[in-house]
């Protein structure tokens, strides 16, 4: 085949058809409900954490400013692909345009390459707090607060233009349907009338390494942590523990995905789907979960936010 029939072929592909997680109708409803659930949960609890520590006085301290950011991540990273998901239990094809599928990539990457960055700089805050507290209003300034949150939304945003700009310059001419219930790198540059093998190892030296270098630096940073508690008086300790132990948690359940997905090549397995789901709906949902129920300050500030307010219903 000439090139130049391959380059106008790739015109071709116009929309993606996604298989979704099942076929079965029964099934689809019961995902239908699982995931709306899912996803009110995850805009109701994320957003009340961002009122109750943008209301609260005591809260506006670094940790509680990247917390908001967590949340407002969180709140984002869901929403592309959860509302698209359940419109599509609906149709008889889940059909997305391939523009569309483009700019789902781009904010799904964007998204969770900057709560990656979020999450090491928040495990970096804890460490100055726990192991240099003396410095700590020094090195961790509001200055040095707002210069890091620029710093890893750009940071964000240029792996995310890197992947999908890798992506978009392959020529799509072939099959037009991928096993998920979203658009994402690995599944679609299958798709491609090409040799993706170079794209393949690019992406395993971006995301993965990406994912696999912040999960090293913050299992050491909770390590370093761990060791100085030792040293503490058991009050203390006990809630710096409770602070990381929530930390710890939500770090493994997302860079876990991230790992899994984009340290390998682009091979479907069985447990993709599982994992994608635990990524896109769970993992956003648990995040104010086990920040409110494991933060005796932020249960507190929720507490007399409710009561302000129910005392204004009463008036």
């Amino acid at each position: 085949m000439e090139a130049g029939d391959l380059l106008n072929q790739t015109t071709l592909v116009t929309h993606i058809r996604l298989r979704g997680l099942s076929v079965d109708q029964r099934v689809q409803m019961a995902v239908f409900a699982m995931f709306l659930t899912f996803y009110v949960l995850t805009l109701a609890g994320n957003i009340l954490i961002v009122i109750t520590i943008i209301y609260d006085r005591r809260l506006h301290t670094p940790m509680y400013f990247f917390l908001s950011n967590l949340s407002f991540i969180d709140v984002c990273h869901s929403t592309v692909t959860v509302p698209k998901m359940l419109v599509d239990t609906w149709a008889e094809e889940k059909l997305i345009s391939f523009d569309g599928c483009v700019i789902q990539m781009f904010f799904l990457h964007l998204f969770a390459c900057t709560e990656i960055f979020l999450l090491t700089v928040m495990a970096y805050d804890r460490y100055v707090a726990i192991c240099k507290p003396l410095q700590y209003l020094t090195v961790m300034s509001w200055r040095v607060c707002v210069l890091l949150a620029v710093a890893l939304w750009v940071g964000g945003t240029i792996h995310s233009i890197s992947l999908t700009s890798l992506t978009i310059t392959l020529p799509y001419c072939g099959p037009d349907e991928i096993d998920s219930f979203f658009c994402d790198v690995p599944q679609v540059i299958k798709l491609a009338c090409t040799d993706t093998h170079i794209i393949e190892i690019l992406i395993v030296s971006n995301s993965g390494l990406i994912s696999v270098v912040c999960f090293v630096v913050l299992v050491v940073s909770y390590a370093v942590i761990l060791v100085s508690l030792r040293q503490q008086i058991s009050e203390g300790r006990r809630k710096a523990l409770s602070t990381c132990a929530a930390h710890l948690t939500v770090v493994t359940l997302f860079l876990g995905h991230c790992i899994f997905i984009y340290s390998r090549p682009s091979t479907s397995l069985p447990e993709d789907k599982v994992v994608s789901v635990f990524f896109t709906a769970v993992t956003p949902l648990l995040n104010p979960i086990i920040y409110t129920l494991r933060n005796e300050d932020m249960k507190n500030a929720l507490n007399k936010l409710m009561g302000r307010l129910e005392g204004k219903g009463e008036k």
